[in-house]
């Protein structure tokens, strides 16, 4: 499994929206500029997680983008999800009607779904919130590093 831009770009900007929660609403040129991701990129990804209910749009002159709930009420899997459409390692151990003709002979199939199971543990599991305080965390551990 490999994650594409979409997922990395994606995760980033929520990140991004996370650090200003409960401020208002963020313009999409503010998570471009602070990210590094284009802002054509960046409002297709918008358009996905608005539709999966991650991120809502404010119309006007002070208007933009804001998360939906608490960022740790949001999982990673489910921002994942939203841009990537799968995180299934292979796709025989999937819910998305891939069955394999071989999947109850398969003898590697036992571990795709044991890694499939750990993976979806941990990504259900960890939170937008989480990755907001890791990041703040890591923004200051550099600035800190970069005055000594």
């Amino acid at each position: 499994m490999k994650f594409s831009t979409k997922g990395t770009y994606g995760l980033r900007a929520v990140v991004e929206l996370a650090k200003r929660y409960g401020v208002g609403p963020v313009s999409l040129s503010a998570v471009a500029t602070e990210q590094g991701i284009s802002e054509a990129y960046l409002e297709q990804l918008m358009r996905s997680l608005k539709a999966a209910g991650i991120v809502t749009t404010v119309r006007g002159k002070t208007g933009g983008y804001a998360l939906t709930r608490e960022p740790q009420r949001i999982s990673v899997g489910e921002v994942l999800r939203a841009l990537e459409g799968s995180t299934d390692v292979v796709d025989c151990v999937g819910t998305e009607g891939n069955v394999c003709e071989n999947a109850c002979t398969c003898s590697a199939r036992p571990l795709f779904l044991k890694l499939q199971s750990r993976i979806n543990a941990v990504l259900d599991e960890t939170t937008i919130g989480e990755l907001t305080e890791d990041h703040i965390e890591q923004k200051k551990r550099i600035e800190h590093a970069r005055l000594s």
